[in-house]
């Protein structure tokens, strides 16, 4: 693509507003920016879209959104009526301009006839993935980044059975979109005259109650709860964003009378005013929270993230501190809690099964099976692990009680196909007090399963690599990774390493070839002779390679040298 061809018909556009007029002519003099802008349009993939906001082809704006949703409303259309009728529901989270967004991607699929469901205002994504569900919808719009900075946006597209879309509908909505031109290729109707015309009818509590009543469903020992309710206390923030009111909700009907809101991040803020970045995966977003929770004497801090899909937790050591419980150990911690409250209760299912990604601990494993529950890897990102989940139910090989990737998301239940932030707080809530009346805190939860389950660390690493260059330098460093594969790794042999874009496994002792079950995408990895295993894969989301570090060993001592150790050899990957 000609990218100042392309600047030069955004700049001539009538569809541009004054402000964006002036923002785009601001840049005549800046050759970079304009090509970063206009080399191409964001990838539509099955993450939908995600960019920084700005004017630009390959940004987050109201043109941007019009034209994806343009393709996307044809391919529902080509359901035939049917599609049309069962139609879209549309959610949004509390990002600037995220309703702006939903609002034109509702007015363009009523345009192309499509039926809109789209909520009044801001709601949890997991409730979105039910409203598709819940209404039979044909398919879901979200309009959110998720944990990104406050300079991004994004278009998630869900597809029947409440997952984000599958890579056959993905591929189909980027073929249209060559053809569509982002002005005018586009067909809508105005908000409200498509309101009068009923073509767009408005979710609100009603939608919440039916949404509630199924996470309430999923409690598994008020009794427990009930006893230390009194004296059981916790922090909780919300980032800013949309688990502010249905997460305490939960809360209070599982039970627990002490929920202390940190009530600067209540506030619905798009801009994310007390927080760098506002990520319950980092430790320094919380230091409210953790104010809070010194000033109450409270062992127990949970955040989620702006559109409530992703959960952290912080817990209190023996020392007083506060200290971050990383995705994969909260993970573990709820699976083995679950099994177990599952027992008490009777409900844990024949044939139980937990999903894990292929980046998520081994750790898991390790749980699920000491317990005789199966456990299955599947390729990042919850739209696999509802696939998964889906074909094992549907055939009768297992019945899936949990599913979790080590990036704070969880999924359970049948009700919602993505990660889900309100059900998976009400239950690490009830899971840290049934530990409280136990006489136990979730740090002594953690150490009891490194002792019977064995020490297992992670760590994750972010190889950042923003802008036009970066993508080359992502795409060379996968390139150079497959043709050079290393024979060691900080002086330790690579036995096996496997490649999951053709599924090839090769034995690197004997140099035997053979293949895995798992197939289709762009993720290495390297298991060593110690039990360590690497795997490297290019963000989805963001201009990063994201390298993992899974490792295990006979005391924790032994695997924090591992992950430093080997920390130092993927700090090399980039130059």
């Amino acid at each position: 693509m000609d990218f100042m061809k392309e600047y030069e018909k955004w700049l001539s556009s009538p569809a541009l507003s004054p402000a964006e007029h002036a923002e785009l002519e601001a840049l005549r003099t800046d050759p970079k920016e304009i090509e970063s802008r206009f080399y191409g349009p964001l990838e539509f993939g099955t993450a939908g879209l995600r960019g920084t906001m700005a004017v630009g082809l390959h940004n987050m704006n109201i043109h941007v959104i019009r034209w994806a949703t343009q393709g996307f409303a044809e391919v529902i259309a080509a359901e035939g009526q049917s599609g049309r009728d069962r139609g879209v529901a549309i959610c949004m989270d509390c990002r600037n301009h995220s309703m702006e967004f939903a609002r034109a991607a509702a007015e363009v699929c009523a345009g192309n006839g499509i039926h809109v469901r789209i909520f009044e205002s801001l709601r949890p994504t997991p409730e979105l993935s039910f409203a598709v569900r819940e209404y039979h919808c044909q398919a879901g719009i979200n309009v959110t980044a998720s944990h990104n900075p406050k300079e991004y946006n994004g278009y998630k597209v869900y597809w029947e059975d409440g997952a984000q879309l599958p890579p056959h509908h993905a591929d189909a909505i980027a073929r249209r979109l060559e053809g569509i031109d982002v002005f005018t290729g586009v067909t809508s109707i105005p908000y409200d005259d498509a309101v009068k015309a009923g073509l767009i009818e408005v979710l609100g509590a009603e939608t919440d109650q039916r949404f509630m009543a199924q996470v309430t469903a999923m409690i598994n020992d008020r009794e427990t709860v009930a006893k230390v309710a009194d004296t059981f206390k916790m922090v909780y923030t919300p980032f800013h964003g949309c688990g502010y009111k249905l997460v305490p909700e939960a809360l209070r009907a599982l039970g627990i009378k002490h929920v202390i809101c940190e009530p600067q991040q209540m506030v619905i803020d798009g801009s994310f005013p007390t927080v760098v970045s506002p990520n319950p995966e980092n430790p320094e977003g919380f230091y409210l929270a953790i104010d809070l929770a010194k000033q109450n004497d409270v062992d127990f801090i949970l955040g989620t993230d702006p559109d409530s899909d992703r959960v952290g937790i912080l817990i209190r050591d023996r020392n007083g501190a506060y200290c971050p419980v990383t995705g994969n150990q909260t993970g573990v911690l709820l699976l083995d809690y679950l099994i177990g409250a599952m027992k008490r209760a009777g409900r844990l299912p024949e044939n139980p099964v937990a999903l894990k990604t292929i980046v998520t601990t081994e750790m898991a494993r390790k749980v699920a099976e000491s317990n005789g529950v199966k456990c299955f890897d599947t390729f990042t990102g919850f739209k696999f692990m509802a696939e998964k989940k889906n074909a094992l139910e549907e055939s009768g090989q297992g019945k899936v009680i949990f599913s979790y990737e080590e990036s704070y998301g969880y999924m359970l239940g049948d009700y919602v196909r993505d990660k889900d932030a309100v059900t998976a707080s009400m239950l690490l809530t009830e899971m840290a007090a049934w530990y409280a009346a136990q006489g136990m805190t979730l740090f002594d939860a953690l150490e009891k399963l490194y002792e019977k389950y064995g020490h297992y660390a992670e760590k994750t690493h972010n190889l950042v690599m923003p802008g036009l260059d970066g993508l080359k330098d992502m795409a060379e460093l996968m390139k150079t990774l497959r043709e050079n594969p290393p024979a060691d790794i900080c002086g330790v042999a690579v036995v096996t390493w496997k490649d999951y874009r053709d599924g090839s496994v090769v034995d690197c002792a004997t140099g035997a070839k053979s293949t895995m079950e798992l197939s289709g995408s762009n993720v290495l990895r390297f298991e060593l002779a110690d039990g360590t295993t690497i795997l490297v894969r290019p963000s989805g989301t963001e201009p990063k390679i994201k390298v993992y570090i899974l490792t295990q060993g006979k005391d924790s001592t032994i695997c924090a040298a591992n992950l430093e150790k080997y920390g130092m050899w993927v700090r090399t990957l980039q130059k």
